[in-house]
């Protein structure tokens, strides 16, 4: 896959990074959004044509979210594998997280590093208090998936989406800053 010019690594581990989000990736991004199983894991009914991708890209260039291209470094150079988002709300200092991986970069442990990156981003640098989402229940190995990555369950939408076409709950979670533990991908450790 050509991924353009090389990447700006803004924050990373020795097998995943995140950077920009970048307008040049715009066909990439799109290829993924209409993968049947991320159509499900979303609880949304029909693909978008890439025009309407294309046009909805420069609003989201423009917006006050904070999004993410997610980098593979498994095989040494930075491949994209991924979007993740944060839908800040700034006056009580949280915001809803979103994650996209390409159908390739599933199941490899690669989504809960990208989103344990953008929790430290989020907590470090936006200096947020509290990270949420919702996911689907039947999603279990995305549940497991946030779950490794630092969220906890903290409620049920009951019935509020669609799974395969059934009615299903959303399963609601959060991860907040003074619970974020472990080294800081962002801050070098103290000197002792």
């Amino acid at each position: 896959m050509d991924t353009g010019p090389d990447p700006i690594l803004w924050i990373g581990t020795d097998t995943c990074a995140l950077g920009p989000y970048r307008a040049d990736l715009v066909e990439t991004y799109w290829r993924w959004e209409q993968d049947p199983a991320l159509l499900v894991g979303y609880g949304r009914q029909a693909p978008e044509s890439l025009e309407a991708r294309t046009e909805g890209m420069a609003h989201q260039l423009r917006g006050e979210n904070i999004r993410f291209t997610v980098y593979d470094l498994s095989s040494g150079a930075p491949v994209p594998a991924g979007v993740t988002t944060l839908l800040p709300d700034h006056s009580v200092r949280t915001a809803e997280y979103v994650v996209m991986l390409a159908p390739e970069a599933r199941g490899r442990g690669l989504g809960s590093a990208a989103t344990r990156l953008t929790l430290d981003y989020a907590f470090h640098i936006t200096n947020l208090r509290m990270v949420w989402l919702k996911v689907l229940a039947p999603n279990t190995a995305g549940v497991r998936a946030y779950e490794r990555a630092g969220f906890r369950t903290a409620g049920t939408l009951r019935e509020s989406g669609y799974w395969l076409g059934r009615l299903c709950d959303e399963v609601l979670m959060d991860a907040l800053a003074k619970d974020f533990t472990g080294p800081s991908a962002i801050t070098p450790p103290l000197a002792e």
